[in-house]
């Protein structure tokens, strides 16, 4: 098979459209729920009409909200709001605080945040700029805030959502508010924060799907299944789960010739601090991490006008995967530093070159700006997008696959 005629392959695929709509039918698909049990099973089925499907499981710190209310009590009105995932629970009957505005809330803001319930605003996050929320949330803690309420920006969307990165140690109560709520909340006011969060053990699967090459090397192909019950987690990460099983069907008809297999790996517990793919690297051993030539993640791949490769910090991964783009004709663009919003940070962690595919970057008013909150259905996922984003990603796939041993070990 040639470069073209993969590609082709890919954009020919009737079932890259069919497989996200029924990834965006199982729900937002939060980890431990039936929603993501469902999708589990759907994307179980997709892969074994492919090949041999196996399931690795391991361990994340589990949790179930029961309750999750902020009450301004001058008007006794409950306010939008949705949990951090893993957050801490407050003690029955809720915590009654007065509210401090620390603006963007990045570290250094939270200066007067004791025994407070601090504001900050949730930031694109798709950009060289962003702070990321798990690094608000912990300046506030270190600060001394009493609780944590993350702003979503946009008004008419509701509440963001996102994860509290506790994973069962200690943290303060955390919830997305709305940008109306955050707007009144912003003037000071007294609140009761409620929040009944149950901590447990749990585990997610890991579904993998093995193609054996010519050689012991793999290329590791991998997307995460679970998301957040505010929406359909489509953008975040239907689009990337859908072009994923393209991309191996494709690849199927081909890939015993090339010099490396191909790994398909669907993550859970993704949006739980990266949790699954962390706890699946470090407990294998390592002579079977030294097969991994390259990891390629898709997550969140379509819904802005251009795809960049985050390339998690590895000067020649960037050039490489530029280039593969390039002999398709096709435009990306490359960020070096690592960026840990992904499971590719995790491969990275182990000396694996790890890209993330992502669509958006550095574009505030793309549609990935409607990430963690309702706003995120198939509505705003263009079929045209997602099956450009799915092309662009098999081009970066057959160089991984078909290069040279020589130029894949340089990529170390």
């Amino acid at each position: 098979m040639t470069l073209e005629a993969f590609l082709g392959a890919v954009a020919a695929d009737a079932a890259l459209a069919s497989d996200f709509a029924a990834i965006c039918d199982t729900g937002g698909r939060l980890q431990g729920s039936d929603s993501a049990a469902c999708g589990f099973s759907l994307l179980h089925d997709r892969m074994a009409a492919i090949g041999a499907v196996t399931d690795e499981p391991v361990p994340y710190a589990g949790w179930r909200c029961h309750e999750a209310r902020v009450t301004d009590l001058a008007s006794g009105r409950d306010l939008a709001c949705a949990p951090l995932l893993g957050a801490a629970a407050t003690p029955p009957g809720g915590i009654v605080l007065d509210t401090l505005d620390c603006g963007r809330g990045a570290p250094g803001a939270y200066g007067d945040a004791a025994g407070r319930a601090t504001l900050a605003r949730h930031e694109y996050p798709f950009a060289a700029w962003t702070v990321h929320r798990r690094f608000k949330l912990a300046a506030a803690t270190e600060a001394g805030a009493a609780a944590f309420l993350i702003v979503q920006p946009e008004p008419g969307v509701g509440p963001v959502s996102g994860s509290s990165g506790r994973n069962g140690g200690a943290g303060i109560p955390a919830l997305g508010i709305s940008a109306e709520a955050g707007a009144l909340l912003a003037e000071g006011r007294r609140v009761r924060i409620t929040l009944a969060g149950e901590d447990m053990e749990a585990t997610t699967p890991t579904l993998l799907l093995d193609l054996p090459g010519r050689g012991p090397g793999r290329v590791m192909l991998s997307a995460h299944l679970d998301g957040h019950p505010l929406g359909e987690s489509a953008i975040d990460n239907a689009t990337g789960l859908a072009a994923a099983l393209s991309l191996a069907r494709a690849a199927a008809r081909f890939v015993e010739g090339c010099p490396r297999g191909l790994t398909l790996c669907i993550f859970g517990a993704e949006e739980w601090a990266l949790s699954g793919s962390r706890a699946w690297l470090a407990g294998m051993p390592a002579e079977r991490r030294a097969r991994m030539a390259v990891n390629l993640n898709l997550d969140s791949i379509a819904g802005g006008s251009r795809l960049t490769a985050l390339t998690s910090g590895f000067p020649a991964l960037g050039p490489f995967l530029r280039d593969a783009a390039g002999r398709a004709g096709l435009p990306l663009g490359v960020h070096l530093p690592l960026m840990s919003n992904s499971d590719h940070a995790n491969f990275a962690a182990h000396g694996i070159p790890a890209a993330r595919l992502v669509a958006g970057f550095d574009e505030p008013g793309s549609a990935l700006r409607y990430l963690l909150t309702a706003g995120d259905t198939r509505a705003i996922v263009p079929a045209q997008e997602l099956k450009g984003a799915a092309i662009t990603a098999a081009a970066l796939l057959w160089a991984a696959l078909t290069a040279p041993d020589e130029a894949i070990a340089a990529l170390r």
